[in-house]
């Protein structure tokens, strides 16, 4: 009998590339996901590959033959993970897939936000030649940046700003801080404490509940006027509401935003009003390669648990594998 997927995406190339060869697997796509549809269905499944819809107690409840929840893509705050540990059941990510895709998009930010690419774009098109005299871009080179965050795109990121010749710092408390040294960065203990040194303070950091609005108006009024901060992790890390009095009254320089706390953000979001920002549509983690890579891995995760092999090291919570 093949076993059955529920696919809560479209059926990308690189998930294709793994089921296609498998002949004992049926792959179906879900549209309509809401929690009902889902939960009227999910027990005849033997896996989900999970995009952003919630896995919630009552889904897990009902899945009565699941053998894997496999994510599309890194994150998983939208998982109950411990009604999955109750249940027995793996929850495995996509590995790296998407860390260098963000890491990169992170970068992007900040050059954007150094070399005023917005500003400079508005008043190019209209002849304001002047802009680049009255308004200055400055270097990366020499700048210091803030990570908060050490593992699997927070390390791509240092990389990349270290190959960008800034001072780096970083923030992360449970990895081997000689690990962050090695890298050529320098790891922070008390990083509220620095704040009013650096330039650019990026978050890279899983959203929990030590996470959510940990950079808030405290966080946000410590920070110089000149400094930008960068957010490609999740919204909520950084509270909106204050990143807009911080952003309107000129308190901080500017912003790069890619998540939000309601997604797809709303027209109406204040921070839309605002010319010292750039947005993207939570697509730090999305490009053409990191699309295929999310898929091949997000499905070779599900048919290594059919095959009794799956990766420990894609798995969040791997007391269930023992």
């Amino acid at each position: 009998m093949k076993k059955r997927v529920m696919l809560q995406l479209p059926y990308s190339d690189g998930l294709k590339s793994v089921f296609e060869d498998r002949d004992d697997v049926e792959v179906d796509h879900f549209t309509e996901l809401s929690e009902d549809n889902i939960h009227q269905h999910i027990g005849n499944y033997d896996a989900v590959i999970l995009g952003i819809a919630p896995l919630t107690p009552r889904l897990i409840e009902a899945a009565d033959k699941l053998k894997i929840a496999s994510r599309f893509g890194v994150g998983y705050d939208a998982v109950n993970v411990p009604a999955l540990i109750k249940a027995g059941i793996p929850l495995s990510i996509a590995g790296i897939a998407n860390s260098v895709t963000v890491a990169e998009h992170a970068l992007f930010f900040m050059l954007a936000l150094a070399k005023q690419a917005l500003a400079y774009d508005r008043e190019t098109r209209q002849g304001n030649w002047a802009i680049r005299f009255d308004n200055p871009a400055f270097d990366l080179a020499g700048r210091s940046v803030l990570i908060l965050g050490f593992g699997r795109i927070g390390r791509r990121l240092v990389n990349r700003c270290v190959a960008m010749e800034m001072n780096v710092l970083v923030h992360d408390p449970y990895v081997v801080q000689d690990g962050i040294r090695t890298a050529g960065a320098t790891p922070i203990t008390d990083w509220r404490a620095i704040l009013g040194e650096i330039d650019f303070l990026s978050i890279n950091c899983m959203k929990n509940e030590e996470t959510t609005g940990m950079v808030h108006e405290a966080e946000l009024a410590a920070m110089k006027e000149t400094a930008y901060v960068v957010n490609t992790a999740r919204g909520g890390i950084v509270d909106e509401a204050a990143l807009y009095d911080a952003l309107k009254s000129n308190s901080i320089a500017g912003a790069g935003i890619d998540p939000f706390v309601v997604e797809p953000a709303t027209p109406d979001n204040p921070l839309f009003e605002l010319d010292n920002i750039i947005v993207s549509p939570h697509s730090a983690g999305v490009t053409k390669e990191s699309i295929f890579r999310m898929g091949q891995i997000a499905a070779q995760n599900v048919v290594d648990c059919f095959d009794g092999k799956l990766d420990p090291a894609n798995v969040i919570n791997t007391e269930v594998l023992k």
